[in-house]
């Protein structure tokens, strides 16, 4: 009953209009993209612009896949990877080979400014997706991803298996982060040192799950057929691909109360929290409150010696 009450409070408190530069503007702001709420484009423009210097380390160089939503809640989305025409003149993008398909190529778009950030909100981008890997140094990722889906959909199943992964990277000696994944599922960040390549970290966030799910089978698993998890958690290692994306902390989601990807401190992941309480209607009374992800980039770790303490 508490949870419903905090969602309907958050229904009330519609985000206040901020003034934006042109540049930061968008087309017909007042589009509505979450009719049972009555959050609109400008909405969600607003949001960006006003967590933007939360986000920008997480999008700052990063190669972006964009899922473009134009009608919000009401349509369909469709993902895209090559840069639009209509972005602005001067976005920063990296081309990359194709490993398949009839394009030799892609142009992505790479994030680091606010400008960026807002174009892709007047394209319909709800979320951001980014790759592990920064264009610089690519593919050379700075963190490790576990993305964690409960097979009953229910946020109190990852939480409690997101504490199981937390004690098997603690006995690594590996310092983690979790946040929510802005829907009904939770992520674990590991902040790492550039030089492993995407493979090596693939590879070895394939073995610790494997080995987990062997260690929890009743409440883990590594199956990738919806139909052999049952009510299991899935241990999804694939974001850790070259060119696989997750969707940044603070990323907003198309979902009913229009939630978005909350960093957390582990001892706020409990199977009572209610993940659609961080949404647009509220965020900024989260934002008043400690970071508990401000040292994350300051806290890079050694891979190889994670990884030999594994095998």
């Amino acid at each position: 009953m508490a949870a419903r009450a905090k969602v309907a409070a958050s229904k009330k408190a519609k985000p206040k209009k901020v003034t934006a530069a042109p540049a930061l503007q968008v087309s017909n702001p007042n589009k509505v993209f979450w009719p049972d709420e009555g959050y609109t484009k400008g909405n969600l423009a607003d949001f960006y612009r006003e967590v933007f210097p939360l986000l920008k380390p997480f999008v700052d160089d990063r190669i972006l896949t964009l899922e473009r939503c134009p009608d919000g809640m009401s349509g369909s989305c469709f993902y895209q990877k090559e840069k639009p025409d209509s972005m602005p003149a001067g976005t920063p993008t990296k081309r990359l080979a194709n490993a398949s398909g009839t394009r030799k190529s892609t142009n992505y778009v790479v994030g680091g400014s606010l400008e960026t950030q807002i174009a892709m909100v007047n394209l319909g981008c709800i979320p951001v997706h980014v790759t592990g890997s920064r264009a610089g140094n690519f593919p050379k990722p700075d963190w490790i991803c576990f993305d964690l889906d409960p097979g009953t959909g229910k946020f109190s199943d990852a939480a409690k298996a997101g504490l199981i992964v937390k004690e098997a990277l603690d006995a690594l000696e590996l310092k983690s982060f979790p946040k929510t994944s802005g829907s009904r599922g939770l992520h674990v960040f590991v902040p790492i040192k550039v030089g492993p390549s995407s493979d090596d970290v693939l590879l070895f966030a394939e073995k610790l799950v494997a080995r987990l799910a062997v260690e929890h089978p009743k409440e883990l698993t590594v199956e990738h057929a919806i139909a052999d998890r049952g009510d299991r958690v899935y241990l999804d290692p694939f974001r850790n691909g070259a060119v696989q994306t997750v969707v940044t902390p603070y990323s907003v989601r198309r979902k009913a109360h229009a939630p978005f990807s909350m960093p957390l401190s582990w001892d706020e992941v409990k199977p009572s929290l209610d993940p659609t309480t961080f949404n647009l209607g509220n965020f900024r009374e989260r934002l008043k409150r400690k970071d508990p992800w401000a040292d994350f980039f300051k806290s890079r770790q050694n891979f190889a010696v994670a990884a030999k303490r594994l095998k």
